[in-house]
C-alpha cells in the first residue's frame, strides 16, 4: 500500500534545501522504510513473553552509600562568576 508523501514539501517545512538527487534518495529510502513497516504490520500472531527480548534483563543496582562531596568554596573559586555562595549565569531568556 504505497503512501504518497511530498518529500519536497516536508523538506521545506524542515527548512532543508535539498537537491533533486537528495529528494529522490530520501523518497527511495522512505519508500523502503514504509514497505518494511507494512510487512511488519501484516505479521499474524500474538506476542509471546519469550519473544519480548532475546536476552534476559537483570537490573544491576548498587547500594546507596554516603560519600563526601566536593568542597563548596573550592568549586565556587573555579567559577567565572559567583555571588553570595552561588554560581552567576546569564539569564536564559532575555527581554521576557
Amino acid at each position: 500500500m504505497p503512501i504518497d508523501i511530498d518529500i519536497a514539501h516536508v523538506a521545506r517545512l524542515a527548512r532543508l534545501d535539498l537537491t533533486e538527487s537528495e529528494l529522490e534518495a530520501y523518497r527511495t529510502q522512505l519508500g523502503a522504510i514504509l514497505d518494511h513497516a507494512a510487512r511488519v504490520q501484516s505479521f499474524q500472531g500474538s506476542p509471546q513473553s519469550e519473544s519480548a527480548h532475546p536476552l534476559g534483563f537483570v537490573n544491576a543496582y548498587r547500594d546507596d552509600e554516603v560519600r563526601p562531596s566536593l568542597d563548596r568554596d573550592e568549586v565556587l573559586d573555579q567559577a567565572p562568576a559567583r555571588e553570595n555562595g552561588y554560581f552567576v549565569a546569564p539569564p536564559a531568556l532575555e527581554g521576557g
